[in-house]
């Protein structure tokens, strides 16, 4: 310890010393900005004004990681390990801040909250983190440079940062930038300008877009042979929808939709069943499909259908045994139980809190009135506070599914959570609050394909991606309709190299094969 104080010491009298070019009155202005978060929290705004979702998404992750690190570094650690601050004498009175801290200098704070908040915003984001991250590495210099603390102070600050932003993926992981993968499909017409496309634009999806446009007038731009039609808040959804897939079967070209999960769920049974290739415009508040297939933007799409760029996905299905109905589709989830009421309560506040919080709040409230369901699965008795059935494999394995790597795998990612179990409840809540639900006794995971459910009748909440339905069936089979829905997404030039990529870590050391999925 000595040794360590004593370069520092000697790095502090250089870097004082020094005379850095456009370093003054630079870093001290920006050692002032940084104090409590104000400039993460402005650059955080700007992020989430102009950027996209990816943008959003950057910035609420690196202001969580921000609170975990200012809290850890600011409560815990400068209160068990007391350091004096640097002596001022050593520092030329035009650097010197006007109020000196007079907290323990060990960590650095600032350097915590930089490292922190530039951390998370690059898990999102490797463009926007490259970005961020110049900044927040002045900021980190700036505390050395203006004399309140070590060199040392500031290289465990940005350990201690980048560490609480790690922490946030265990609870939130962050989605892949490279789209699922899936089967590819030449049959799809190439269609310019988007000549023989209709699109069914959903305007209860409440979809804003930039500039003032409408999103009809955005699409118009980007595709002006397109048939663009809107449903209003009074007209029927699915009526509009029949007649816009028959008039992009008469025109030999393809349907459109611009909506949520649910509006791309209803389109993708239609042109599934009408044999039309399906045009995917995210218009929703999460769009899981949509950033799953790969196209988070209207321009990603358009390019995709003038390019006749296409991919053949699954669907899944539940079918009725008994009690009677029809056969629904699914593009992402079905599921029974707590769950729908459970994905409605989150999705309402993780635009505040972040995915994570938001389903540990959701969880609290619908554990205090649910009650367990009496379902037979696969011929067994079981007693389940939800059961959730996914079209592929979810990540993460715990609580919270959030995106898949593979839209055509023919597997069912079926997730249950167990009522009969002792203290079921308080453990389910100790288990996602912990972030350890995966290992938890009372949740369990299954990949098959296909699963039968029986004695129904009692359960009145069932929710095909997302919207509640009511199936009269008291028996249900859930499987897969492989490769039944051929959708547009811009050709991926890299997805060899990526398939290589996976190939290898596959084959390689149990250690690195986790290090890599990190």
């Amino acid at each position: 310890m000595r040794r360590i104080s004593d370069l520092d010491r000697r790095l502090l009298v250089r870097v004082a010393d020094s005379r850095l070019r456009g370093a003054h009155p630079l870093l001290p202005r920006l050692s002032r900005a940084a104090d409590h978060g104000r400039l993460w929290f402005g650059t955080a705004g700007v992020l989430a004004t102009v950027g996209g979702r990816t943008a959003r998404r950057a910035a609420l992750r690196g202001i969580g990681s921000l609170a975990a690190a200012s809290l850890v570094s600011n409560v815990v650690v400068k209160w068990t390990v007391e350091r004096k601050r640097p002596v001022r004498d050593t520092v030329p009175l035009v650097r010197q801040l006007r109020r000196q801290p007079w907290t323990s200098s060990f960590p650095s704070g600032h350097a915590a909250s930089a490292a922190a908040f530039a951390t998370g915003v690059a898990l999102e984001s490797s463009r926007y983190g490259l970005m961020v991250a110049p900044l927040a590495a002045a900021v980190a210099v700036s505390r050395v440079y203006v004399g309140v603390h070590y060199p040392s102070d500031v290289l465990a600050g940005i350990a201690l940062g980048a560490g609480a932003a790690a922490l946030t993926c265990r609870y939130w992981p962050p989605r892949p930038e490279a789209p699922a993968q899936a089967r590819p499909r030449i049959s799809a017409p190439a269609l310019p300008k988007g000549e023989g496309l209709v699109v069914l634009v959903n305007q209860r999806a409440g979809m804003a877009t930039p500039g003032g446009f409408t999103v009809a007038e955005q699409l118009q731009v980007l595709l002006p042979a397109a048939e663009i039609l809107e449903c209003g808040p009074d007209d029927d959804f699915l009526d509009l929808l029949r007649q816009a897939a028959r008039r992009a079967a008469d025109r030999a070209g393809a349907l459109g939709i611009c909506g949520g999960d649910g509006s791309v769920n209803a389109a993708a049974t239609i042109a599934a069943e009408r044999g039309l290739p399906l045009a995917v415009f995210p218009g929703g508040t999460l769009d899981h499909f949509a950033l799953d297939l790969g196209v988070p933007a209207f321009e990603d799409t358009a390019h995709a259908v003038t390019e006749g760029d296409a991919v053949a996905v699954d669907l899944g299905r539940a079918t009725p045994l008994a009690g009677g109905g029809e056969t629904s589709q699914f593009v992402n989830t079905f599921s029974i139980g707590f769950y729908p009421e459970l994905v409605r309560i989150r999705e309402g506040l993780e635009g505040r809190l972040g995915k994570w919080p938001a389903a540990a709040v959701a969880l609290t409230r619908v554990l205090r009135t649910a009650s367990p369901m009496e379902v037979e699965v696969n011929g067994r008795q079981r007693r389940l506070w939800m059961l959730f059935a996914g079209n592929g494999i979810y990540s993460p394995e715990g609580f919270a599914p959030t995106y898949r790597q593979q839209l055509d795998d023919g597997l069912l990612d079926v997730r249950a959570i167990d009522g009969e179990e002792r203290l079921a409840r308080t453990r389910l809540l100790i288990s996602a609050l912990t972030g350890t639900l995966g290992r938890s006794h009372v949740y369990t995971t299954r990949r098959m394909r296909q699963l039968r459910l029986s004695g129904l009748h009692a359960v009145d909440s069932r929710a095909y991606d997302g919207e509640v339905a009511a199936d009269p069936a008291e028996e249900l089979l859930i499987d897969k309709w492989p490769g039944a829905l051929t959708v547009y997404r811009p050709a991926e030039p890299q997805n060899e190299l990526l398939q290589r990529a996976r190939t290898a870590a596959a084959k390689a050391p149990h250690w690195w094969r986790s290090l890599l999925r990190r």
